[in-house]
């Protein structure tokens, strides 16, 4: 099949913009549907982007529009992440679908921050738009993408931003060029005094500030959260995210919330993190079965566009929600999200044990410290740092060399004699004691192999300001709760489950408080401190 291409189309927007983008298109006289993708990242790449083939779409008929959102390398305006993504996205597919190739449908798509600007969009409902592929996307731009459980996600959002600022589309030149370039350069550096980039940041990114200074839930960041615009989103959606992905809860909440509305919502998950798409980690490797191209993930973007767009029968499996299982890695087709049928494991904390009897009667406790010079360093999880790309800081690592820190307390259950299947949120309540400067508290869920091997499936925080512990009475216990995060996970006969907790995880997220600080963890007696694994019965 020939491919016309037309480069630099303008775009006029509803204030004047206008905004570049290339076409590629069927080469025939009948109209056909127009898949849009709209990307920060520079338009003149691989027009499906980093997992999509976007010639096979055309191939298979459909004209494929990607543009550089507004600000962005050509196209006009000024670029504010995520500020204006819902009007100049439904713009653009207005426009779109008026135009004579075009039958007057269209279907958006596109990864991360593409995923999260067709959210967006389609919560305009711009006419002719048909049906979104939303992958690895958040649910807002506050909770799960700047922050988690209260504490900022330094890791990402600070090597984001400075990675952003090199790109093109900032428009930076010389110096300042050379500045930013020495920021990425000496990001550890700046992940242990993020201070230290202030002046760079509020000259080139002051967006940055404005971040940081208001916390999750603030009516600040309604303008970019496809969580208070499900209602409004009125096409099939097909969420593709992964277990180790940084936005999996967001991903999830997505599928939820809209599947809520009525809305037609499939969902999709592997064993990826946001840039390791082959299921290939430098310590664990999950099979050609975990492979994006084994899964064929342009082929799930024509199967739902092909369904919605077309009108045509779709090919994908009946059940709408598709699951990997780690540990037994394999695939497994469910009914819905959460998984029906499964049974709350509860494991309590004792002593240095998780055991499902039920917690003790005898009151224990453990002191944790917690050294701002020292943090716990972050190793693997979902995490999206330098080093994302290769896996390297990121995924299933080996937390044994971790464990073996004074400021990291481990509690672990005993050898399993038969497989435990656990699918759905996993979540620690967790009984302590705070130091008056306030506190983190992290937990870790992990795999216990009979080598040895201490292998990481998820991990959360939540922070606690200063003075959280003087209700109902100074030093009285507080009851945390931390969202541990979602895992669909065997565990084989001869592991054993492990839970770590500590007070840091860094640079994944800022250190909290900044002074040394002692707190105590409490279990059993009146402080029953548990955790809660959702399984599946018989497996």
């Amino acid at each position: 099949m020939r491919i016309l291409v037309e480069h630099e189309l303008e775009i006029p927007l509803r204030d004047g913009t206008l905004l570049k983008a290339d076409l590629y298109r069927p080469d025939t006289g009948d109209p056909v549907p127009v898949l849009v993708r709209r990307t920060p990242y520079g338009k003149s790449g691989a027009p499906g982007g980093a997992s999509v083939d976007g010639m096979r779409l055309v191939r298979a008929g459909y004209a494929l529009l990607v543009q550089d959102v507004r600000g962005r390398f050509g196209s006009g305006g000024a670029f504010e992440p995520y500020w204006h993504e819902a009007e100049d996205g439904a713009d653009t597919v207005a426009w779109a679908v008026r135009q004579p190739w075009c039958d007057g449908s269209a279907g958006m798509f596109g990864r991360s921050y593409e995923a999260m600007a067709a959210l967006l969009a389609a919560a305009e409902r711009p006419p002719g738009l048909g049906a979104i592929v939303p992958h690895v996307a958040g649910s807002g731009f506050d909770e799960g993408w700047t922050r988690q459980g209260g504490a900022f996600q330094l890791g990402f959002v600070l090597y984001w931003v400075l990675y952003d600022l090199l790109l093109d589309g900032a428009g930076l030149e010389g110096a300042e060029r050379e500045e930013v370039a020495r920021a990425v350069d000496r990001i550890d550096e700046l992940y242990r005094d993020p201070d230290a980039a202030s002046d760079l940041l509020d000259r080139l990114a002051p967006y940055y500030r404005r971040w940081r200074a208001h916390p999750a839930g603030h009516p600040y960041w309604r303008r970019a959260s496809p969580r208070d615009s499900y209602p409004a989103i009125d096409v099939p959606v097909l969420h593709l995210t992964g277990w180790y992905d940084i936005f999996l809860a967001g991903a999830l909440e997505n599928y939820r919330g809209i599947r809520d509305c009525g809305r037609s919502s499939r969902l999709v998950v592997g064993p990826w993190s946001h840039c390791v798409t082959g299921g290939i980690f430098p310590q664990r490797r999950y099979g050609l079965a975990a492979d994006e191209r084994s899964v064929d993930v342009t082929g799930l973007h024509l199967d739902h566009f092909d369904r919605h767009l077309r009108g045509r029968p779709g090919t994908a499996a009946a059940e709408p929600v598709r699951l990997f299982l780690t540990g037994a890695d394999t695939w497994r087709t469910v009914p819905d999200w959460p998984v029906p049928g499964t049974r709350d494991l509860v494991l309590h904390l004792d002593g240095d044990r998780l055991t499902p009897a039920g917690p003790s009667a005898a009151a224990g406790a453990r002191r944790l410290r917690h050294d701002p010079a020292d943090p716990v360093p972050t190793t693997g999880g979902a995490t999206a740092q330098p080093g994302q790309f290769t896996g390297g800081d990121c995924g299933p690592l080996d937390q044994r060399e971790v464990e073996g820190r004074a400021d990291v307390l481990c509690f672990t259950g005993d050898e399993l004699t038969e497989p435990l299947t656990v699918v759905g949120d996993t979540v620690l309540t967790v009984y302590v004691t705070p130091d008056a400067a306030g506190a983190d508290v992290t937990g870790k869920l992990v795999d216990v192999y009979p080598d040895g091997r201490a292998e990481l499936l998820c991990d959360g925080v939540r922070r606690l300001p200063p003075g959280a512990g003087t209700a109902p009475a100074p030093g009285a216990p507080v009851e945390v709760t931390v969202a541990l995060g979602a895992v669909g996970h065997v565990f084989r006969p001869g592991h054993r489950i492990r839970l770590e907790v500590a007070a840091s995880n860094a640079p994944r997220f800022d250190v909290h408080p900044p002074v040394p600080a002692r707190h105590t963890v409490h279990h059993g007696g009146d402080h029953p401190s548990r955790l809660l694994l959702p399984h599946l019965a018989g497996g």
